[in-house]
């Protein structure tokens, strides 16, 4: 079991420490329920209260504390105790699961494709024609790659993942299990003898560097050309990305939230969980969807919109103190 004294870690976090213990430090925990051997995180000031109910021996900490650790506990300040966590977390993370040989025996990869040095691919897999895959990429058990499509270097696909055909997958990209890459978009129009008619969508999706792709998620094939995910977005779970959308830089999509065909979120947007977004919408830079909001038209740059339907957050919390005074009587 791993186990670090508070000068270790503080030799990583490179803040300073107030206070000091005997304690070793075997793993990190919520302030609630940490215990003496392990540490916890005091990212807020709103949380100091909590601090003297917990038996943590080290805590993590804004520069900003006010508090003084007590008895045989430490502080470890720095600047941002959020990011400090998750250099923490990394530190005390088990290992990915292990492959006994690069490409497991059973796993189909077909001759045509192209497998990078130092690739992963695990029992069960299906790697189709034409495929490229670069250097360093894990791909747990059970994926499917289908035909031409490319993966990017020291990215990671999970069990369950399902790459479409003509899809590109970008750098360092992680890709968690049963999400999916370039399925049909949502096209149907009424005819008179089939009822609905498939509209067949005949474009791909493209993702580019450093993006996270959540377990359940589906980004949909463009219909003429690209679904485009650009680099650094992180997509929750069960996300649903119609055909045709296209996100910026840096975007965050939170769990059950969707956007409709042909959206376009600029760079940095966030979208709450549960949030919907009409097509055909423009969200610009830096907005903010608030959760549960449904969005059926353009959002300028920079602002924050709640509701359903969705307005500026000023304008929808003036609307719900209204109502609220209302059925208040």
């Amino acid at each position: 079991m791993k186990s670090f004294s508070a000068l270790e870690i503080n030799t990583l976090l490179k803040g300073f420490i107030v206070g000091s213990t005997s304690h070793s430090v075997s793993s990190p925990e919520q302030i609630e329920l940490a215990g003496n051997h392990q540490i916890t995180f005091i990212g807020n000031k709103k949380y100091e209260k909590l601090w003297a109910g917990s038996k943590a021996s080290v805590a993590v900490v804004n520069n900003d504390i006010s508090i003084e650790p007590g008895e045989n506990r430490a502080f470890i300040k720095v600047n941002n105790a959020d990011l400090a966590m998750s250099q923490i977390l990394e530190l005390f993370a088990p290992l990915h699961p292990q492959f006994d040989t690069e490409i497991h025996p059973s796993a189909s990869v077909h001759l045509t494709a192209v497998i990078g040095a130092g690739t992963r691919i695990g029992a069960g897999t299906y790697i189709g024609p034409n495929v490229k895959i670069s250097d360093n990429v894990t791909i747990y058990p059970n994926a499917t790659i289908l035909d031409n499509s490319t993966i990017g270097k020291n990215s990671t696909i999970w069990s369950g993942v399902v790459i479409r055909e003509n899809c590109h997958i970008g750098n360092h990209t992680i890709l968690h299990p049963n999400a999916t890459i370039g399925a049909d978009g949502f096209g149907f129009r009424p005819c008179p003898e089939r009822g609905l008619a498939k509209i067949p969508q005949i474009g791909n999706v493209i993702i580019g560097d450093w993006v996270e792709i959540g377990a359940g998620a589906c980004v949909d094939r463009g219909k003429f050309s690209s679904t485009i995910i650009g680099d650094g977005c992180k997509i929750d779970n069960l996300v649903q990305i119609g055909h045709n959308s296209v996100l910026g830089k840096f975007c965050i999509m939170a769990g059950n939230s969707g956007l409709a065909g042909s959206v376009t979120l600029g760079n940095g947007v966030i979208i709450g969980g549960s949030a919907s977004i009409k097509d055909h919408t423009t969200i610009g830079d830096g907005a903010i969807i608030g959760a549960g909001s449904g969005v059926v038209g353009d959002v300028p740059a920079g602002k924050t919109y709640l509701g359903y339907p969705a307005a500026e957050a000023r304008t929808t919390l003036k609307q719900w103190a209204i109502l609220k005074k209302l059925t208040n009587g």
